[in-house]
């Protein structure tokens, strides 16, 4: 897979939004697009431009399985990856309709490393021309603390 060059953030709460924002433009030098919701993600979502979508799994109104899979029905949306980033755990995602990321970053996460680890998860994905591209079991990124 090429180079992780445009990120779709979706996040609810601000303070995170703009956390990662800041982890992923000044740190991983990544162009990033920030939705506050599911509804704006779709309005924004653009298979071209878009290399990887991160997503909050608990949002109000359409939480992020909900537009991960609204997402994977948009045209060239079944071959953008998708990451979410969540306090849920894995298990608690096991039984969550729709559930095709590509990885799971669990929150709290290092924001100094949030870059690497999404360059890191996309490096190891098939390459973009296939719809499967997200694993039958996304990975668990370890717990991190803030410090």
């Amino acid at each position: 897979m090429g180079e992780l060059r445009h990120v779709l953030l979706v996040e609810d709460e601000p303070d995170l939004r703009e956390l990662v924002r800041l982890a992923l433009s000044a740190v991983g030098r990544i162009d990033v697009t920030v939705c506050a919701d599911g509804q704006t993600a779709l309005e924004t979502f653009d298979a071209a431009r878009h290399d990887l979508v991160l997503l909050d799994v608990m949002m109000p109104g359409m939480d992020g399985p909900e537009t991960l899979r609204r997402l994977r029905g948009l045209p060239g949306g079944a071959a953008v990856p998708a990451v979410f980033l969540t306090a849920r755990t894995r298990t608690d995602l096991d039984g969550v309709d729709g559930v095709a990321a590509a990885a799971v970053i669990a929150k709290p996460f290092d924001p100094l490393t949030l870059a690497a680890e999404l360059h890191a998860i996309y490096q190891a994905l098939p390459p973009r021309d296939r719809a499967d591209d997200a694993p039958s079991e996304p990975i668990l990124t370890e717990r991190r603390s803030w410090s």
